[in-house]
């Protein structure tokens, strides 16, 4: 890389915040930290981080106001949510929000370096214009990236979050073949345990919300997925 990839990682808690950064720098990233969320919004400012990582509970601004603020001022830069409660609505809410990804406190920190790898392989990969903007389009269907929701001619589609990951990926990278082990790698993360069955059953489920246009969403057998509408960012 002709440049270090730049990370903010954001925690109250003074002796994982040294832990993490201590790590992140050894495998090659150049860390900033911030132990409140007003100054995690100070640093994001001067930084300019490519990645945050983001405690939820701190006291003052927590970390869903921190995410919540750079959501509404349209700054779209990736944020792995740290948190204490493992529960499915809290992943929910954290992907609703504009969270990136989400880890459970205690974590192992290999698994945030994964996470961290596989969201930047994500984002390298994606084209720039679409990446930066909020809401994808395609004749009738509309994609928040925001809120985690997909409309199609004004109809509240029902998806499930990897299905919302998959649909986003492949609009985000339209027109272009992604194979099966690519959508594990940057939806699932290939941190739980799935078969690559997962990803057919949520093509099927994404194609069965779309109807009469399920066949925007393409399959070549032996290469992967490809999403075949004109998609527009706003």
């Amino acid at each position: 890389m002709s440049e270090k990839t730049r990370l903010l990682i954001v925690d109250d808690e003074h002796d994982l915040l040294a832990e993490l950064a201590a790590l992140l720098r050894r495998s090659g990233y150049w860390v900033e930290t911030a132990s409140s969320g007003q100054q995690a919004i100070q640093t994001i400012e001067q930084f300019r981080p490519h990645l945050i990582v983001l405690d939820v509970l701190m006291p003052g601004m927590d970390g869903r106001e921190v995410l919540r603020r750079l959501r509404q001022a349209n700054d779209w830069t990736p944020v792995i949510l740290l948190t204490q409660v493992g529960n499915s609505t809290e992943r929910a809410l954290s992907l609703q929000e504009g969270a990136d990804d989400y880890l459970n406190k205690p974590f192992d920190p290999m698994e945030l370096i994964a996470r961290i790898q596989a969201i930047m392989r994500r984002v390298q990969n994606t084209p720039s214009p679409k990446a930066s903007f909020r809401y994808l389009e395609c004749d009738g269907l509309t994609l928040d990236r925001q809120k985690r929701q997909v409309w199609l001619s004004g109809t509240d589609l029902k998806l499930t979050t990897r299905a919302f990951g998959v649909l986003e990926y492949l609009m985000l990278n339209a027109q272009e073949i992604v194979s099966r082990d690519r959508l594990l790698n940057e939806i699932w993360g290939w941190v739980y345990a799935v078969e690559t069955r997962a990803v057919d059953v949520r093509i099927a489920e994404i194609r069965k919300q779309l109807g009469s246009h399920a066949d925007w969403v393409e399959t070549l057998v032996g290469q992967g997925y490809r999403f075949l509408g004109e998609v527009r960012g706003r």
